[in-house]
């Protein structure tokens, strides 16, 4: 598809668990230790190496150096632990640490722009590489998300971690929860919401600290760690031709951190684009949101097998070769199981009683662009747009489809948990339907969204043709509305949307996640061919026949006005700011 503006998803950064482990044993050779914090009472934090040296690839096809040299944030004695909230899309960010002091938990409000969205610690390290002979050719920082991929540095620290595994970035996140856990580190490596850096094949020495005001809010030590840093250049082309086959290119190059760190999941063959991100090449630029954020795994799992660099996944792929990761993997190395309905369908009088309900919430439109839809329809332009509906809570939103024998459509059943998890309740709630399309092929529930175009005077002029999803926990929304799942069970689709012969499927939508989806294919955008040019809306609305029951339907509807130009074949779209997010 041809677009005025390419969008490609930023993931969030997984790092091999291996270099954790190998930090455990390092740690007390290449550490420095921090002098007792001189902040007020929190965590025991240091900045850590997990080894004296590393490797770098630089790919001719792609130039240019990540700087993943191992670095880590350790946190002792409680975990540092962050809540990352704005009150509204026309209030600024903040941020809050949770202190805990004898087991009990205190606020500290740190100071206003220690952080501008979610996406992390605005230049919290700052990296200084110098050549063989001494000289400086590269000084820069680096941003950083505690919830980068973590693992324990020690075997008495608590066995996983509580906090979430990625920093969210669709740009109408609401609250998101940062922390390392004691016990733990995570990486300060950016993956890829870094740049690469220009760096000829040689060796040299980096070093890399914390900048200052971060180690005075958080009293960590002025004790910079030093890498030595090989530099290699390699051709994906000669890479294919030493090895041969795709195992025993994924077994060379970049190490498992670093590849799996700019790896995008390979689409599952039923979900379409709204949740089959493109290629996440190295160089991606800045999300515009349109992609969904994947919360990957972290340690102590088996790190994800180095990723092949993506020009050659593609090669391999026009012969037929299966490589890195396939349907119902999520990230290489663990598969992501289906999620399990009732093994049959309710019996017994419907109820609606009187439990914690989902509270549905739509996001404004984001990732606005115009299209031609791929030229597969001569003459028509389309108004592509990413959408999403999130749970506000306090309870999940869980819907069950069951099939009839030899019925084409599921009869689709809400259903209601009290206090301790026990089924309560039920309702009938629509149904489910199989679509066949490429780039779908699963079982969709017919009344969970709608999405209209709406004139200056808010009626109606054009409906999008995709009212019914597949609903996955693509985005952390808000993870500090009350019971927020912080490890949701299905963040990409995987399994869990059913197959054509399934009886039977349970969808999930988690408290505090959203599901995006992007109106990338036709009949599902808005066709504006013949849509005159001037002032609209994009409305998103949750629930639209009121058949699922939640906490309240006033907050269902959210806007998002554009502006219509051009000619036809060629239409514009400029898309005000919503409030202070400037995000098309």
């Amino acid at each position: 598809m041809t677009r005025t503006r390419t969008i490609r998803l930023r993931r969030p950064l997984l790092a091999g668990t291996t270099a954790v482990a190998a930090m455990a044993v390092t740690a007390g050779l290449v550490a420095a230790t921090a002098e007792p914090a001189k902040a007020a009472a929190g965590p025991k934090l240091s900045l850590i190496a997990a080894t004296n040296s590393v490797t770098l690839t630089s790919w001719k096809e792609e130039p240019g150096v990540y700087l993943d040299l191992g670095t880590y944030l350790t946190a002792e004695g409680t975990p540092l632990e962050l809540k990352v909230t704005r009150k509204s899309y026309k209030d600024p960010v903040t941020i809050t640490q949770t202190v805990y002091e004898g087991g009990k938990a205190k606020v500290k409000t740190l100071p206003k722009g220690t952080v501008k969205d979610f996406s992390g610690l605005r230049g919290f390290t700052e990296i200084t590489v110098t050549d063989k002979a001494g000289k400086k050719v590269l000084s820069r920082s680096e941003d950083f998300c505690p919830n980068n991929a973590s693992g324990r540095v020690r075997p008495d620290a608590p066995a996983t971690s509580k906090y979430p595994e990625s920093c969210p970035t669709n740009p109408f996140t609401l609250g998101s929860v940062w922390g390392v856990e004691k016990g733990w580190a995570a990486n300060t490596y950016a993956g890829s919401y870094t740049e690469p850096v220009a760096l000829a094949a040689g060796t040299y020495t980096a070093k890399v600290g914390v900048a200052k005001k971060y180690r005075d809010l958080f009293g960590i030590a002025d004790k910079p760690a030093t890498v030595k840093v090989t530099v290699q250049e390699r051709s994906y082309e000669d890479e294919q031709d030493a090895t041969g086959s795709a195992s025993r290119s994924s077994a060379s190059g970049k190490h498992a951190g670093h590849g799996a760190a700019h790896r995008a999941p390979t689409a599952h063959p039923g979900h379409g684009p709204g949740h089959a991100p493109t290629p996440a090449q190295a160089a991606a630029p800045v999300t515009s949101g349109a992609g969904p954020s994947y919360n990957v795994g972290h340690g102590p799992l088996k790190a994800a097998p180095p990723a092949l660099p993506w020009a050659l996944k593609k090669q391999q792929a026009a012969r037929s070769m299966r490589v890195g990761d396939t349907g119902g993997q999520t990230d290489g190395s663990r598969k992501a199981p289906a999620l399990q309905p009732l093994s049959k369908r309710p019996a017994g009088k419907p109820s609606v009683p009187a439990v914690p309900k989902p509270d549905l919430r739509s996001l404004p439109a984001y990732g606005i662009v115009v299209s031609d839809g791929e030229k597969d329809i001569p003459g028509k332009d389309y108004l592509a747009f990413s959408a999403n509906v999130w749970n506000a809570g306090p309870a999940q939103l869980v819907v069950d489809g069951f099939r009839s024998p030899g019925k084409a459509k599921m009869d689709a059943y809400q259903y209601f948990y009290d206090a301790k998890g026990k089924q309560v309740g039920y309702t009938p709630t629509g149904t489910m339907e199989w679509d066949p399309r490429p780039g779908h092929m699963h079982w969709h529930f017919t009344d969970f969204a709608s999405y209209r175009l709406l004139k200056a005077d808010k009626k109606e002029a054009v409906r999008s043709g995709k009212e019914a999803f597949c609903l996955a926990n693509t985005d952390a929304i808000d993870y500090t509305v009350k019971n927020a799942n912080w490890h949701p069970f299905n963040t990409d689709l995987s399994t869990a949307c059913g197959e054509e012969n399934s009886i039977s499927v349970r969808e999930v939508l988690d408290v505090g996640s959203g599901d995006t989806y992007s109106q990338d294919l036709p009949g599902q955008s808005f066709d504006i061919t013949d849509v005159p040019n001037g002032t609209y809306y994009i409305q998103v609305l949750a629930n639209p026949e009121k058949r699922l029951k939640e906490t309240s339907v006033d907050n269902n509807s959210a806007l998002r006005k554009i502006v219509l130009g051009g000619k036809p074949g060629k239409r514009t779209v400029t898309v005000p700011a919503h409030d202070l997010v400037n995000a098309n």
